[in-house]
């Protein structure tokens, strides 16, 4: 069994203050949203399929090795 932590944890909520943790997404917010005029709208959407892609990529890989991991243990 694993052993127990002595030290107590601190959670992001117990060291940075709601009112910061407010403004940071406020702020990425905003940089997302003038990030986004910058660039042309089929940018976007090209890199939200090659995201896509890639995720299926990494889908694919994963399932050829859990197939390799079940023909092992048979």
């Amino acid at each position: 069994m694993a052993e127990k932590n002595t030290r107590t944890q601190k959670t992001v909520e117990d060291v940075i203050p709601e009112e910061v943790r407010n403004h940071f997404r406020t702020a990425r917010k905003e940089m997302r949203e003038s990030l986004e005029g910058l660039v042309p709208p089929e940018f976007v959407e090209h890199r939200r399929k090659a995201r896509k892609e890639m995720l299926l990529a990494w889908r694919s890989m994963i399932d050829a090795s859990l197939k390799r991991m079940e023909e092992h243990e048979k």
